[in-house]
């Protein structure tokens, strides 16, 4: 006894039955969770659901770094950053469905947008069109967060990260540490970063490849929480640099990061591409609304790209 397996694609479908092509389906979407959240919490879910409801059909993938959801929820405060980007990088180059699209989108939340960032200049396979950031820490972080009063097993990992911060052991070991950047620390952060000062370019020898990739993106949007005092300094969502002691803050287009382009965001800004959004309320607090706009303004289906994500028709015939 045979099998044969006839597959139609919707493009041949239509084709043969004379009919239009379908419209274009969006390009999947990958999401990048924060500190402390898993792939399969609720709220990612929701946020699928709206990103399908902005635009139907819209593959979504969440980012995992472990299966288990309390493993990968633990993997949010433990872990080699360097390791675990290429972990991802590996995951998506091969997925089933990611792997075959000319694209993807991508949204990051809080840490994970940085994340997301390290993806697309080390990786970027399959490569990311559209990204979207709320909240992220793209010039790092200047304090640590507080833990709850009961919270014994966060205040362990802040106590290594206060007293041992640019030690191999913590820069290997715990996430937050990683992109932690204080302007009065910067010989020992440019020497020490095991994440942050190499993706953000900024040791003397600059590494082309992650400039080129950030400039092939059509969208950077940026949101900044205006009332965010978990992230500090907030403005670090907009690659802002923040005197802590003083208060000054030093916009992008102000800093050499931006004017010499060391990451492609000034070539990216002259074709505008580059966007620098505001979202009310403290860290995280996402409305619906909000998350639907920014959907729709920049994780539109392409037009310029001939490609359909179709269903596969399978019809057996026993032989």
């Amino acid at each position: 006894m045979y099998t044969l397996i006839i597959i139609f694609t919707l493009i041949a479908v239509s084709l043969s039955l004379g009919s239009p092509l379908p419209p274009a389906t969006p390009l999947p979407l990958i999401i990048w969770h924060g500190l402390g959240d898993n792939y399969d919490a609720d709220g990612l879910k929701a946020v699928g659901d709206l990103a399908d409801k902005a635009h139907p059909g819209t593959y979504v993938y969440n980012i995992r770094l472990d299966d288990d959801p309390s493993q990968d929820r633990s993997a949010t405060f433990f872990g080699n950053l360097t390791v675990q980007v290429q972990q991802v990088c590996d995951t998506l180059a091969t997925h089933p469905v990611l792997s075959t699209a000319p694209a993807v989108n991508a949204v990051g939340f809080s840490q994970g947008g940085q994340f997301l960032r390290a993806y697309i200049e080390r990786c970027n396979v399959p490569p990311v069109r559209n990204l979207v950031t709320f909240g992220s820490q793209h010039n790092g972080i200047a304090k640590f967060q507080e833990c709850g009063d009961s919270d014994w097993v966060c205040k362990a990992w802040l106590g290594l990260l206060k007293t041992n911060t640019w030690s191999l052991f913590v820069q290997n070991r715990l996430v937050p540490a990683q992109y932690y950047r204080d302007a009065a620390e910067l010989d020992n952060y440019l020497e020490h970063s095991n994440f942050l000062a190499d993706v953000n370019n900024e040791r003397k020898v600059k590494n082309e490849t992650y400039a080129r990739n950030l400039a092939s993106l059509e969208h950077f949007a940026m949101y900044i929480f205006d009332k965010d005092t978990t992230v500090i300094p907030k403005e670090s969502a907009w690659f802002a640099e923040v005197n802590t002691t003083t208060g000054k803050v030093t916009p992008l287009n102000e800093r050499k990061i931006y004017q010499e382009d060391w990451l492609g965001l000034k070539k990216l800004d002259e074709k505008g591409g580059l966007h620098f959004r505001v979202a009310e309320g403290g860290h995280m607090e996402l409305s619906d609304a909000l998350l639907l706009d920014a959907f729709k303004t920049y994780l539109a289906p392409p037009m310029d790209v001939d490609w359909v994500h179709v269903d596969v028709l399978r019809v057996q015939y026993e032989l």
